[in-house]
């Protein structure tokens, strides 16, 4: 993923081989992204590095969408993936390792609405990651401290009060999540806690 959240703006890139469709993408996301185009897989591939979002086609000529995705998947960190496609979903979808899926024509409403969502799972995810790590420090100490000496340690209570502003933050964030991607998101927690 790319450092959005420290730079404030987040990357997106648009891979699509209609030139055209590409570059009224990027004009709809520029406005709240900085955006990058590649007009076919093989530049798809070679613009990835510090991307946080692909809107990305599925047909493309040479190097196919579903080879581009298949090249994220081999990254270490990997980015979110939108696939904006006129290929109607089959069952192959399945096994395809994308966070959205949306046919073409899409509205410029829809394809922001995308990217935020992707983004808010990601926000979710950072913040749900650092509460529990808390929670965990928070568990070794009053396994340990008496409620005399955690209530007299400062750090302790700055502990508190950052565990309390981030189960805020991941209040606000699960409630500006749609349905689906909310349950996306607990699919995924779920899927994370069994393994």
């Amino acid at each position: 993923m790319g450092d959005a959240f420290a730079a404030g703006r987040a990357e997106v890139l648009i891979a699509d081989d209609e030139g055209e469709l590409a570059d009224l993408y990027a004009v709809w996301l520029s406005e709240e992204y900085d955006v990058r185009t590649a007009y076919g897989g093989e530049e798809a591939i070679a613009k990835l590095d510090g991307v946080d979002v692909v809107i990305l086609d599925r047909r493309m000529p040479e190097v196919s969408g579903d080879e581009v995705l298949a090249a994220i998947d081999e990254r270490e960190e990997s980015p979110y993936v939108a696939m904006v496609t006129a290929v109607e979903p089959d069952f192959d979808i399945v096994a395809m390792g994308f966070d959205d899926y949306l046919v073409k024509p899409v509205t410029r409403e829809e394809l922001v609405d995308t990217v935020d969502q992707l983004l808010s799972l990601e926000r979710c995810h950072e913040t749900t990651r650092e509460l529990f790590a808390l929670a965990e420090k928070r568990a070794a100490l009053e396994s340990r401290k008496s409620e005399e000496e955690l209530h007299e340690n400062a750090e302790y209570g700055r502990l508190l009060d950052r565990m309390d502003r981030l189960q805020e933050q991941t209040d606000q964030l699960v409630a500006d999540l749609d349905e689906q991607s909310y349950r996306a998101l607990m699919s995924d927690l779920t899927g994370t806690m069994m393994q």
